[in-house]
């Protein structure tokens, strides 16, 4: 090879070393702020993961609020309302069901599609989500992220979050195709065609698995009332989405070893069977005889109704009879139902049914004069206790607080004002018509319970707090006079 020919091999391979160095410096440059924001992330979730999950609904929240205001979004869009976008977000995310409008009339199908992608996402938990992003994308769960689906999932266990992360997803897709397809069969029996009893079917399967009880017919499962098939199908999936992942993880593996399972799956069916019983039986005695809901609609008929009520203001939200229509007695035990909720890390809410079963345990024993709560044949950590009176009073205040604002407000009536405000707190969705009625600075109201309800009284203490107290020295005991 000549001295020319090299010197110009020589210049090309600069020329291309150059250009490379570049293009590196280019790629580093564009790759800082994602750098950063992973580094902010990374930050934040070692500092407190409930501050991270409290941050990432607010972003998340927001993004599905910004597509909702969107004028595709609308059927008509001289219609549009920033307070209504936003409140059908944040109820969406939340997975509450509470809107102020017919969703079929003021939104469009892209905007029901934003709606259902919203209950999805809100279901599933947006650490979980992006925890199980991460796992498939390493192949592993570190430790750091172990960490923070653990305070997404409330799950302490680092050892099983793998499998749990894995268990959110498989249960999501089995449970929604299998009530998907039952729901299908349900609406092709009443005569839908199969385009819109597909559309119907997948949306309905989202949104009761994740208990978000929103609808899109104009009188929502009132229309099926009758139909056994649909309300059993629709039962089924709330259900199951208000037992929690931790349980479904249990039960899927220790599926024939009932005895096995821990005491948290143990409390948390044994509390919702309860509730769901004894629910049925009042709210079957309050509205005997009340012509404008269950009376006169046959023997099985009532006793479905009655089944389907008591279940779904647990936090599905849906309903077969005009809760408007009710009795005061049926309303107040709909209040209860709603406060209670479901199980922990579901996609109910509530102060869950652990929460009671601890308290009302505790109760027990003191009524006994026993020094334990003893589920099971399992001694309660009184760590326990104490966290469920303090999300008890938590829930307490927020719903009295929250009452107080909406009286003020709007001045209707106490038992209205105050089934919605708890129907919000608890992300239930099931609503006396206040919703309907109330004006924009009391629907930002509702949108902040819904809010604080689904993240969670103790998540929002801690994402709030700097840092655990601390104390190396104990005060003298002392005993006030109880009662």
């Amino acid at each position: 090879m000549s001295l020319g020919a090299c010197a110009r091999v020589r210049l090309c391979w600069l020329s291309v070393k150059k250009n490379g160095e570049k293009r590196r410096e280019l790629l580093t440059a564009a790759a800082l702020p994602a750098r950063a924001a992973r580094d902010f992330v990374d930050r934040v979730a070692e500092q407190s993961p409930a501050r991270l999950a409290m941050v990432a609904f607010i972003v998340v929240i927001g993004f599905f609020t910004a597509l909702l205001c969107l004028p595709a979004a609308h059927q008509d869009p001289s219609q549009f309302s920033f307070a209504n976008s936003l409140f059908v977000a944040t109820s969406a995310v939340c997975v509450t069901g509470l809107t102020p409008v017919t969703l079929h009339e003021y939104f469009s199908d892209f905007g029901l599609t934003i709606i259902a992608a919203g209950v999805q996402v809100g279901g599933m938990g947006i650490l979980t989500i992006a925890s199980m992003l991460g796992m498939l994308v390493s192949k592993k769960l570190g430790v750091r992220q172990r960490l923070i689906a653990a305070q997404a999932t409330n799950t302490f266990k680092l050892g099983q979050m793998g499998t749990l992360l894995r268990t959110v997803i498989s249960t999501v897709l089995i449970v929604e195709t299998v009530v998907f397809f039952g729901l299908l069969i349900g609406f092709l029996r009443r005569g839908a065609q199969l385009g819109d009893a597909a559309a119907n079917a997948a949306f309905y399967a989202i949104s009761t698995y994740n208990n978000a009880g929103f609808s899109i017919h104009d009188s929502g499962m009132i229309a099926f009332a009758d139909d056994h098939w649909i309300i059993s199908v629709v039962m089924f999936s709330a259900f199951v989405g208000s037992l929690g992942f931790p349980v479904v993880l249990i039960m899927g593996v220790l599926w024939n070893r009932p005895r096995q399972w821990d005491l948290h799956t143990k409390l948390t069916l044994t509390t919702s069977l309860i509730l769901l019983a004894v629910g049925s039986v009042l709210i079957a005695i309050f509205e005997w005889g009340n012509e404008k809901t269950m009376a006169g609609s046959g023997f099985v008929n009532y006793g479905f109704q009655s089944v389907f009520m008591s279940l779904t203001a647990r936090s599905l939200g849906m309903n077969t009879v005009d809760v408007s229509s009710m009795s005061d007695a049926s309303h107040l035990a709909l209040d209860v139902l709603m406060f209670i909720g479901g199980g922990s890390s579901s996609t109910a809410g509530g102060i869950k049914v652990t929460t009671l079963a601890v308290l009302v345990l505790a109760a027990w024993a003191e009524a006994r004069g026993a020094r334990d709560a003893v589920a099971f044949k399992r001694r309660i950590d009184p760590s326990a206790v104490r966290l469920a009176i303090s999300v008890t009073i938590a829930g307490f205040i927020i719903v009295i607080g929250g009452t107080m604002a909406m009286l003020a407000m709007t001045h209707e009536d106490l038992d209205d004002a105050l089934m919605d405000v708890i129907s919000a707190f608890g992300t239930c969705g099931l609503s006396s018509g206040f919703t309907e009625r109330a004006p924009e600075p009391a629907l930002y109201i509702l949108s902040l319970l819904m809010f604080l309800g689904r993240l969670g009284t103790i998540s929002l203490a801690a994402a709030l707090s700097q840092r655990d107290s601390l104390t190396h020295f104990r005060h003298p005991e002392e005993r006030p006079i109880i009662g």
